[in-house]
């Protein structure tokens, strides 16, 4: 009965739109599968009730459709649904990597990418590789209709989860069709910057490139007291901060040493704003893991 854990991600990074993603130490999904007849689906933990178990609403149904691969799954969720964090990204990572295993169907990390992004469709209503890469491959990867290039980098992240739900649908509606060749010029700048920053471990030039003036600040009006925890968490130290991919999840880089002032300084103005809110202090990790 193989199982797979799969990690939490965050999409974008602020100037990466539908392209950037990281894999997080925590939280993470666990998937385990076992041979049937046909596919049926058992979801517990985190938000587990908001889930469906009908395998044509699931995103792991769609992963064992692609694969031709019936089984029973248990989805143990770590990663709230709805946060920004890649939940359904990370149970669709983790069922393709069991299930791979499970019926020895010989696919690489990198050619089951595809496979659970079809899983993804299932919520966001279009397949895209920016979680599901991370989630499979680990560390920092940049997913492009050509492929998926993936680095290994060391960066200490904060992720604060306020008890607000952003749903992915709602959160493409707002992205604007049209921007200015500046802006444009800005972005691809941030980007660049962003990605030398992850090459060389540097959580200044990570924080530097994720500035964003086209998809953030639309997305930031869904997000009840965003602008306010930005400014905390800068003023406690934090490199650079974004929303975590379509939200609400909103995450901060830092260096090691200054995650929990990070962390407390986002919570507490969360609180102020009767907000509930969790954090994770964590960092760029590894794929899923098959065990």
């Amino acid at each position: 009965m193989p199982t797979a854990r799969a990690p939490a991600t965050s999409a974008n990074l602020g100037s990466g739109f539908d392209v950037f993603g990281i894999a997080l130490s925590r939280p993470a999904d666990v998937v385990r599968v076992e041979r049937a007849e046909r596919t049926t689906i058992e979801v517990t933990g985190a938000g587990s009730q908001f889930i469906p178990e009908d395998p044509e609403k699931n995103t792991v149904g769609a992963v064992a459709d692609a694969l031709d691969a019936p089984a029973h799954i248990e989805i143990d969720k770590g990663i709230r649904p709805a946060s920004g964090l890649g939940s359904s990204a990370a149970s669709a990572a983790a069922a393709a990597v069991a299930l791979n295993d499970l019926y020895d169907r010989g696919k690489s990390r990198k050619e089951l990418v595809p496979i659970a992004a079809k899983g993804e469709a299932v919520v966001s209503g279009d397949a895209h590789d920016d979680n599901v890469a991370p989630a499979i491959l680990g560390g920092f990867t940049i997913a492009t209709p050509d492929g998926v290039t993936q680095v290994d980098a060391d960066i200490s992240i904060v992720v604060t989860l306020p008890e607000i739900v952003v749903s992915t649908r709602d959160a493409r509606k707002v992205v604007p069709r049209e921007t200015t060749v500046e802006r444009l010029v800005e972005t691809v700048g941030n980007a660049a910057t962003l990605t030398a920053g992850m090459y060389r471990d540097d959580p200044t030039l990570v924080g530097r490139g994720m500035k964003d003036g086209i998809v953030t600040p639309a997305r930031a009006k869904l997000i009840d007291g965003y602008d306010a925890v930005r400014e905390a968490a800068l003023e406690a130290g934090a490199t650079g901060v974004t929303i975590s991919g379509a939200g609400p999840g909103v995450l901060a880089v830092t260096h090691e040493w200054n995650q929990r002032a990070v962390a407390n300084a986002m919570l507490d103005t969360f609180e102020d704003r009767g907000i509930d809110a969790r954090a994770y202090q964590t960092e760029i990790g590894e794929g899923t893991r098959l065990y």
